[in-house]
């Protein structure tokens, strides 16, 4: 009986260490190997829909259009662009922000008047900096001074006098009270010494909007991005005064800056960039920052910017929160001495 007993025991130790033996794998040398490192889960395996919060043909549009080409191809899955403007871009903002899903097929390609102005400027938007998971800043645009092709004035310097004598006769095209144009006419306003109260707002939807109602004589000055501004300037429809840069647009060279014309202290600049709701999975953001590094450095891709006369670059997820956090900072404290809220 007792035979049978220690039989019995020795059979269970020897199946339990045929068991552990089996279920570890050794590394060559007597040790235990860890565990091979878990797949991320695949990405995209549909359809990615591009929210733009201004109507189309503008520059945050064009630059969409663009990337979403791009991706595309290099995905082998359908990046559809829409385009939901209103509200100065808040309401494409808060469809994806809050309406859209959080992971990796709704995104927000936005511009700074659709960021960091509207983060400035507006106390009760319906989403918060916490909604956002930044992915990539993706250009950075010079803005450009521009009126009609028949305007009177050639340059910053004689638009600038006339503004002087006739500061109400100014009216600005911008997407609000706190959109680039208007802090760029602000700034300007500011170094010239005329008050930015006496000038009128005229509020569009976007460069596509803005632009046309310029060329058209309806407003006499818009404040857009180089890029947004070249189509009808070589068209012989717009023309630009002076680029807010500290040196000459490469696609616009004989356009003095504005420092050239002794016009000082404007900061502002048109930029674009991807978003998406916070909540999106880590792999997500890691596969479009690399993804979007990968196309920034694609030589097609660059010439597609050049066509386009879109100044680009890349600035990953952390750093492009660290910008739109800086900048909004900057943004207030010219809301609040200008008294832009009411």
């Amino acid at each position: 009986m007792k035979k049978n007993v220690v039989g019995g025991l020795l059979a269970v130790v020897l199946l339990a260490g045929t068991a552990i033996g089996c279920g570890a794998k050794t590394d060559g040398g007597g040790g235990t190997a860890s565990a091979p490192a878990k797949e991320e889960p695949k990405y995209p395996t549909k359809q990615i829909e591009v929210t733009v919060p201004f109507a189309a043909g503008g520059g945050t549009d064009l630059y969409a259009r663009a990337m979403s080409d791009y991706l595309n191809k290099e995905w082998g899955q359908a990046v559809v662009v829409v385009n939901k403007p209103g509200a100065g871009g808040a309401t494409g903002t808060q469809a994806v922000l809050k309406q859209g899903t959080k992971d990796g097929y709704s995104v927000a390609v936005q511009s700074v008047s659709a960021v960091s102005g509207l983060f400035a400027g507006n106390k009760n938007l319906p989403f918060t900096m916490d909604d956002y998971q930044f992915i990539a800043r993706t250009t950075n645009d010079p803005l450009a001074y521009i009126v009609k092709a028949d305007a009177p004035w050639k340059d910053m310097k004689e638009f600038s006098e006339w503004v002087k004598k006739n500061p109400d006769q100014l009216t600005f095209a911008s997407n609000g009270p706190t959109a680039i144009a208007s802090f760029g006419v602000i700034q300007w306003m500011d170094s010239i010494g005329v008050e930015y109260s006496k000038a009128k707002l005229v509020v569009t939807n976007g460069s596509g909007d803005a632009l046309p109602k310029v060329a058209g004589g309806h407003i006499v000055l818009g404040v857009q991005g180089v890029s947004e501004a070249a189509n009808l300037v070589k068209a012989g429809k717009l023309k630009i005064l002076g680029v807010a840069s500290d040196k000459r647009s490469p696609y616009f060279p004989d356009v003095p800056t504005m420092e050239e014309q002794g016009i000082k202290g404007i900061t502002a600049s048109f930029w674009v960039g991807v978003s998406m709701p916070a909540g999106v999975p880590d792999h997500v953001v890691k596969k479009w920052e690399t993804t979007i590094d990968k196309m920034h450095k694609d030589p097609a891709f660059q010439e597609k910017l050049k066509s386009m006369n879109v100044q680009g670059i890349f600035q990953n997820s952390a750093d492009y929160a660290k910008h739109v956090k800086e900048e909004v900072t900057r943004f207030s404290d010219i809301v609040n001495k200008k008294n832009l809220l009411k």
